[in-house]
């Protein structure tokens, strides 16, 4: 069976936390995600929105630039780990901060830019694409 496409058109920021919702309820059971688009496309933004979803003051989420990755507390005391992997120049950089620890953990980790890391990104990750629309609005578009 082949690969189904999934697609959320997310209109503006007042969408943005039905659209968390949408995306947390199509894709449950997937713990790493994977976050490609464009500066500016709103990775961060939707991350804080999931948080939102999730019982996460939207407030505390920002984006892990320099420490790599920022860890959040859902309303049900589970983590979710935030990464972003802008700055990365190697590899080992992901890897000396535990990366693979982080992954097994089972807790929902949300990453930034992994096209920097895409070698290590295990097999289930699932890989969404944010893209600008010319009106401005954001598609969030993913295969499973």
């Amino acid at each position: 069976m082949p690969p189904m496409e999934h697609t959320i058109i997310i209109k503006d920021l007042a969408a943005i936390d039905s659209a968390a919702r949408q995306f947390l309820s199509e894709t449950s059971g997937h713990n790493i995600i994977a976050l490609y688009g464009s500066m500016g496309a709103g990775k961060t933004t939707f991350t804080a929105a999931l948080c939102r979803a999730l019982g996460i003051d939207g407030e505390s989420v920002s984006s892990p630039t320099f420490a790599l990755v920022n860890e959040y507390r859902t309303r049900s005391g589970g983590s979710v780990f935030h990464f972003d992997f802008y700055r990365i120049d190697k590899i080992a950089e992901a890897l000396d901060i535990g990366f693979y620890e982080y992954i097994d953990s089972g807790c929902l980790c949300i990453m930034e830019w992994p096209e920097n890391i895409e070698e290590i990104l295990p097999e289930e990750t699932l890989r969404v694409h944010i893209a600008v629309l010319p009106d401005g609005s954001r598609s969030l578009t993913w295969q499973d």
